[in-house]
């Protein structure tokens, strides 16, 4: 017996079927039949609506918030690294090790 291949559904459709499974007008087995889909996978587009339904209302998730660059502090770690590899370099030119042309 050969696997039924995935299937990716619109975020419109499960809308839908959330829709329906809230509104509680049939049972699960008859929404899963209806729309060819498991039970379990319309509980989860159910409690997923339910959950983002309070974002419709002006409470937005919580998205977890930018870390706060310190522009001073890559600017100093820049110019370190600057400082590091001109030393380097004038200290390889001077033991042979790097040729002047560059």
């Amino acid at each position: 017996m050969s696997r039924r291949p995935r299937r990716n559904h619109s975020a419109a459709f499960k809308a839908k079927v959330a829709l329906a499974a809230v509104k509680g007008e049939k049972t699960l087995t008859e929404l899963a039949e209806q729309f060819d889909i498991h039970p379990n996978q319309i509980t989860q587009w159910k409690t997923q609506l339910l959950e983002g339904a309070t974002g419709v209302f002006g409470e937005a998730r919580t998205k977890p918030a930018a870390a706060a660059v310190d522009l001073k502090a890559l600017h100093a770690k820049i110019g370190e690294l600057t400082l590091e590899n001109d030393f380097l370099e004038s200290a390889l030119t001077k033991a042979g090790l790097l040729s002047a042309k560059r």
